[in-house]
């Protein structure tokens, strides 16, 4: 439960050790670097653009290699291969393995290039057989398109409108050009087309050609130098030889398929250096020497300067962050709490001076969420499914792990609920045993039946919420106290506890109450005249010291009175926490109703076979909707109603120079 303090860490090293120190910090991933010193005349950055470019451009050469090589030789992968994370590779093998990179940056340039020819080949085909679509008309033709005729007679090809016979087409001629004499042949016609050849005098082609035209003759677009039909062989031919050549390209590339542990490597070796390099050129350097500033979490300097001092020549100064610096925000948590850094990120991390609230904030979580689902056979499925996946892929992602590590909990705490509550899959013993069995067999609840006394979970739901809502005041007062700021811990934070308090003292004795909860509870007069004065005195402090820091007595009323009227919010918060009581209900009525339309069948075989049905798809179903609504307002009962109270956020993520990689981790030196 703490955001880790934060230390300015300034090193001061010889020119020559400064790629060796930026790879032990790199390897030890503890510090953000954040330079405060801007260039002068001793002091110069400098320029490493083309070499991170160089780096980029080679991982990404390899991670297009690998794309490729997952097309042509696939990794079979399961469901769940997403969870595995990162492979972690042995230091020596590593080092082999980089030793080689030129060798494998070479391989996967010829990946590449094997993929470019292979997509050039299939597009040749494509041209191919588009060629040979075109040539199919012309079949029947027996001399090449392009014939040149002979000394007196020329051969014209073309094609016509529509599906023609001779008697149409000398009719079309001689209604143009009756003074022109032709000899036509129909190759071939289809409904839109006929395919012909035309033959007549030499020195009457031309005239004859526009005549022609003019009746909606068309030359074609290809002519080939060839027999149709000889030139279709030629082509398929050269079809056959096309995909023989692409047949070799996949196997050579699924020969390379070996070289994919390398290359993985290889782009997390390039992606490493490129980071490198780029903090390289923010690095302040003299002639001699260069400069590192950064912050490191308090915990982790003394083993930095450690591995610095054993090793080179530097110096190493650490200091503590200025006032107005806003360091970046680490969390330590417990395993337990840690699991819900996530939520707490996505709301924003803690500002400057903020405590951290997620352990707090953790067991809310998971009390609320099991409260919502509150099934025991369901929360058994949620706990066992994350606890297997947490033992099965224990190098999964950080952030999915928190995830799933949350849910487990969460389904520990459903199983609670539904023990308290009764809830095994709905009341599906119940019946069974009497639909299957002849007699009812029952799992009493170890607290109450919610379905059966809804008024008495809608009780304990606004219970829970006021006790999480004054939690979240109880925080602000702790952390006006932990900064000295007592004045508004009495006018912020006492003096709406009184009121609150003194508002439910006189609450819960009245018949409203009463008729509500179906209950009647009887205070002590002087414990009523208590809330009274406690709601009174805390309503007028709240009137006279709301706008204290106003001078003017009428603008201080005026807010005072505005921030009165807050206390209806605090009854919508109140009533937010309703929501508890509704997704209990919704999660054990549709699983009854689920096991009632399994039951209409009967007891016999085939009601079974329904009832098995039944309860797999309609159960499935509701576990996966309730899970989301449990998930979605926990949420907002964090975010509103409890992070309200006391919590802004803004605050900006640790960011250490690390060595991100994408495909493995090496084993090196554990970061601290």
């Amino acid at each position: 439960m703490a955001v880790l303090q934060m230390q300015r860490m300034s090193i001061c090293a010889l020119k020559k050790d400064r790629k060796a120190i930026l790879e032990k910090l790199q390897s030890m991933g503890v510090m953000e670097i954040n330079h405060v010193l801007e260039e002068d005349e001793h002091f110069r950055r400098m320029d490493t653009g083309n070499a991170r470019m160089s780096f980029d451009k080679a991982a990404a050469s390899a991670d297009q290699a690998l794309d490729i090589l997952q097309q042509y030789a696939p990794v079979k992968q399961s469901m769940l291969s997403s969870l595995a994370g990162k492979d972690l590779v042995d230091q020596k093998k590593y080092q082999s393995i980089i030793e080689d990179k030129d060798e494998l940056l070479k391989r996967a340039k010829r990946i590449q290039a094997l993929d470019k020819e292979k997509a050039e080949q299939h597009a040749n085909i494509l041209k191919i057989e588009n060629s040979i679509e075109s040539l199919m008309p012309w079949l029947k033709l027996d001399v090449p398109m392009n014939f040149p005729g002979t000394e007196h007679i020329v051969m014209i090809p073309g094609t016509m409108p529509g599906m023609l016979t001779l008697e149409n087409v000398y009719a079309m001629l001689a209604a143009q050009a009756p003074e022109l004499e032709a000899d036509f042949h129909i190759i071939s016609a289809e409904q839109d087309t006929t395919y012909l050849t035309v033959f007549c005098l030499r020195n009457d082609a031309q005239q004859l050609e526009e005549a022609l035209r003019s009746i909606g003759f068309a030359k074609p677009s290809q002519m080939i130098g060839e027999i149709p039909a000889k030139a279709k062989e030629e082509m398929e031919a050269e079809i056959s030889e096309i995909k023989g050549r692409i047949a070799e390209i996949e196997k050579e590339v699924s020969d390379l398929a070996a070289n994919r542990e390398g290359l993985k490597l290889l782009a997390d070796y390039f992606r490493v250096r490129a980071d490198k390099y780029e903090v390289l050129g923010q690095l302040p350097q003299s002639e001699r020497t260069f400069l590192i500033s950064g912050y490191v979490p308090a915990k982790a300097v003394p083993k930095v300067q450690k591995a610095l001092a054993d090793k080179y020549d530097c110096v190493v100064d650490v200091e503590e962050l200025k006032e107005d610096e806003e360091a970046p925000v680490l969390l330590k948590n417990n395993k337990f709490s840690s699991s819900a850094e996530g939520i707490l990120e996505a709301f924003g991390l803690p500002g400057k001076g903020e405590m951290d609230p997620t352990a707090i904030m953790s067991f809310f979580y998971v009390f609320l969420f099991g409260l919502m689902l509150s099934d025991a056979a369901y929360g058994a499925i949620v706990a066992i499914a994350c606890g297997v996946l947490i033992l099965k892929f224990p190098r999964m992602g950080k952030g999915m792990k928190t995830s799933i590590q949350l849910f487990f909990w969460c389904g520990l705490s459903t199983l609670f609920w539904g023990v308290m509550f009764g809830g095994y899959f709905g009341d599906v013993i119940n019946v069974v045993s009497r639909t299957f069995f002849g007699h009812e067999v029952r799992i009493p609840a170890v607290w109450f039946v919610p379905l059966d006394e809804p008024m008495r979970l809608l009780i304990y739901s606004m219970l829970f919420g006021v006790i999480h809502l004054f939690v979240g005041l109880g925080i602000k007062g702790y952390m006006c106290i932990r900064d000295k700021r007592y004045m508004d811990f009495f006018c912020d934070v006492v003096l709406w506890f009184m009121l609150l308090i003194g508002l439910l003292i006189m609450l819960v004795p009245s018949e409203l109450f009463a008729s509500i909860a179906q209950m009647s509870i009887t205070f002590p007069p002087v414990a009523v005249t208590l809330g009274k004065v406690l709601a009174i005195a805390g309503a007028a402090g709240i009137l006279l010291m709301s706008g204290r820091a106003k001078k003017n007595i009428g603008l201080r009323l005026a807010l005072g009175a505005y921030d009165l009227y807050n206390v209806s919010g605090w009854l919508s918060d109140v009533l937010s926490y309703s929501r508890l009581l509704a997704l209990g209900l919704a999660t054990g009525v549709i699983a009854s109703v689920v096991n009632q339309m399994g039951s209409m069948a009967g007891k016999s075989v085939f009601g079974v076979i329904v009832f098995i049905f039944a309860f797999i798809v309609g159960h499935t179903f509701n576990i996966a909707i309730n899970l989301l609504g449990a998930y979605v307002h926990t949420n907002r009962l964090q975010f509103v109603e409890f992070f309200g109270k006391f919590y802004e956020g803004g605050g900006r993520a640790f960011n250490p120079f690390k060595e991100n990689t994408k495909y493995a981790d090496i084993k090196e030196e554990t970061n601290l």
